[in-house]
Order: C-alpha cells, then sequence, then structure tokens
C-alpha cells in the first residue's frame, strides 16, 4: 500500500508541468482552409513538396529546386523586396530569386530542398502578426503574400553589444499573410515566452523570434582570453516575453566549424608525419635566426 501511494506520488510529480510555458516540438498549425497543401520529405536534409494549382506560383531561394512537375515553369527574377539590392550583390550575394508557376491546365507540384541538412519549418505567417525575425539565410521558399528583407550588418548598431537589437544577428525579415519555410539545423523546438518571462539562450541557437519579444545580447568572452587560450566566443541572448521564440540545437555554422577543424587538425597517431613537419620548421626557423645574427656581427 505504502508503495502504491509512493508511485501515485510520483507519476502526479512527474505530469506537473516542470516549467510555466513548456518547450515543445514545433508543429505547423494554420488557421486557414485555403493555405497551399504541401508535405515535408526526409528526415534530416528534408525536402518540401509544394502543390499548385493553376497559375500558383512559389517563390524560392537560387538552387533550391529540387524536383517537379512537367506544367511547372521556372525563371530566374529579381524581386526588389527579397535582398536589400547592390549592396548584397558588391558583398557577393545572389540578389536573384527563383519563381515557379504552375503554366498547365491541372494540378502540379514543385520539390524544394534544404541546402544543408538542415529541417523545414513552414511559418504561416498570418498566425505571428504577419511578422518574424530569423537567423540569415534561414528563407528558403514561399507561397502567396510572402515579403523577405535582409538587413545589413551595421557596425556603429554593434558597438554597445549589450544592448543591441535582435536585428544584428536576425538579420532577416519575413512579413506579410502568405506561407513561408524557413530552414534549421538538428532538432527544433518552440518555446512561447509569456509577459515577463525571461529566458537566456546562445545567440546561433535561435532560428527565428517574433518581434514582440524583448532581445539583449550578452558577450561573455574576451577576445584577448580567446586569442591566448583558445575556444569560442559564447554570445547570448536575454530574450523576455510575449513572444514565441524558434530554437535549433544544430546550427549550421556550429556543424560546419566541426568538420573544419577535424580536416584541418591532424591527428597525430594518424598522422606522424606532422611531428616531422613540426621539427622541420623549427630547425629552418633556427637555421635563419642564426644567420642573420651572424651576417649582423660581421
Amino acid at each position: 500500500r505504502f508503495a502504491s501511494t509512493r508511485d501515485v506520488n510520483l507519476i502526479t510529480a512527474m505530469a506537473a508541468p516542470f516549467f510555466s510555458t513548456p518547450f515543445q516540438p514545433y508543429v505547423y498549425q494554420s488557421q486557414e482552409d485555403t493555405v497551399t497543401p504541401f508535405q515535408i520529405l526526409g528526415g534530416e536534409a528534408q525536402v518540401v513538396q509544394i502543390m499548385l494549382k493553376p497559375q500558383e506560383k512559389v517563390i524560392a531561394k537560387p538552387g533550391s529546386m529540387c524536383y517537379m512537375s512537367g506544367s511547372i515553369g521556372m525563371e530566374n527574377t529579381y524581386t526588389p523586396e527579397q535582398e536589400v539590392g547592390v549592396v548584397q550583390w558588391v558583398l557577393g550575394k545572389s540578389v536573384n530569386s527563383v519563381l515557379l508557376r504552375n503554366t498547365g491546365q491541372t494540378d502540379g507540384f514543385v520539390g524544394i530542398a534544404a541546402p544543408s541538412l538542415a529541417r523545414i519549418l513552414p511559418m504561416d505567417l498570418a498566425m505571428f502578426g504577419g511578422d518574424i525575425l530569423c537567423q540569415p539565410d534561414a528563407f528558403l521558399c514561399s507561397v502567396h503574400d510572402v515579403k523577405v528583407v535582409n538587413s545589413v550588418y551595421q557596425r556603429h548598431r554593434a558597438r554597445n553589444i549589450a544592448a543591441a537589437g535582435a536585428e544584428v544577428f536576425l538579420r532577416q525579415r519575413l512579413s506579410g499573410q502568405g506561407l513561408a519555410f524557413i530552414t534549421a539545423g538538428g532538432s527544433v523546438v518552440q518555446k512561447n515566452l509569456e509577459v515577463g518571462e525571461v529566458l537566456t539562450i546562445d545567440v546561433s541557437c535561435i532560428a527565428a523570434l517574433t518581434p514582440p519579444i524583448n532581445f539583449r545580447i550578452n558577450y561573455h568572452a574576451a577576445p584577448v582570453r580567446r586569442a591566448v587560450f583558445g575556444g569560442d566566443n559564447v554570445v547570448t541572448a536575454t530574450l523576455t516575453g510575449p513572444g514565441i521564440v524558434f530554437i535549433q540545437s544544430l546550427p549550421f555554422h556550429r556543424l560546419s566549424q566541426r568538420i573544419a577543424r577535424s580536416v584541418t587538425s591532424p591527428n597525430m597517431r594518424e598522422n606522424p608525419r606532422f611531428l616531422v613537419q613540426i621539427g622541420l620548421f623549427l630547425f629552418l626557423a633556427y637555421v635563419v635566426i642564426a644567420s642573420s645574427l651572424i651576417l649582423t656581427e660581421m
């Protein structure tokens, strides 16, 4: 009897919410019945398959089209609201978008692929007040009324980084009433912040958030300390509700840095020549320094 009572209390404690607003996997929900039907395929590097009625169109990033039905026509187009224009072009970024339109008399489909090992998140902007901030290059494609604006990193806005706004790091803004698809790395969870609720998070783990959230940046690692002892700069953000934040567990730059380190940092057990190369380099440096000292004395 005592054991059963303890088990009941334990189950009750486990059932009680640990957080005031729990973290939960992001599940797409739409309040409209007229949203274009779509299907997300795959587990990691996902593909979104969008069904298009005659004359319906999809705006997508260049190089993201994976497959399409025979009635779909594709063309490159310059959409002024998609980029900031000449500045982005000078910095080496494409200012074009891909327009995919169903020119046939029957329904067609198009498959848009994520550019990396990422998950695709559908965002019905009407559910978020028609406005959401995303990490750079998060936008994948959109249907209907979606405006994408990429802001330029401005140094004067980041001088006082502790008081900088969300636009310093989340430099892509989606607005409108349509359906947008963005990408995020790893597992993605959603956190609904109540009024005054505070959450501290690594800035790189923020995939998107709604503008009502108060955003404050905290810079932790000093550049000199990082140069001497190594490691990465840890930049966190303090978020204060109300609003919604979408959290990614594996940002792309973190994955790319891990791959780069494994490729460029040789393992001494697997590559013993690395020690020989270091010894040869030190010997040559000694010879050069000794020769310069002898020439100076002469």
